[in-house]
C-alpha cells in the first residue's frame, strides 16, 4: 500500500492529497529515510510525519484497504 494512502486510511493525515504533498516535500520518513508518496508500506515500518515543529512517529501494525474511524487506531502504535 502506498504511504499516502496508508496515512489517510490510518487517519494520521486527514486527506490523501495532503499526505501526498507532505511526502513529496520530504516531511515523511520511514525507518529514518525520507520517502516519496509512492513508497510501499510494510508491517513493522516506523513512519515519522513532521507537522511544523511537531513530529509524530508511528509503527505500522496492520494494512487494510478501508477502515472505520473507530478502528483506525488499530493500524498503528505511537512510538516515543
Amino acid at each position: 500500500m502506498r504511504i499516502d494512502k496508508y496515512l489517510k486510511i490510518s487517519r494520521l493525515v486527514k486527506r490523501r492529497t495532503v499526505a501526498k504533498e507532505m511526502a513529496d516535500q520530504g516531511r515523511v520518513s520511514v525507518n529514518g529515510k525520507t520517502v516519496k508518496s509512492s513508497y510501499n508500506v510494510v508491517v513493522g515500518d516506523v513512519i515519522a510525519v513532521a507537522y511544523g515543529t511537531r513530529v509524530i512517529k508511528a509503527r505500522v501494525l496492520d494494512l487494510r484497504e478501508t477502515t472505520k474511524k473507530s478502528e483506525a487506531g488499530d493500524l498503528y502504535e505511537l512510538v516515543d
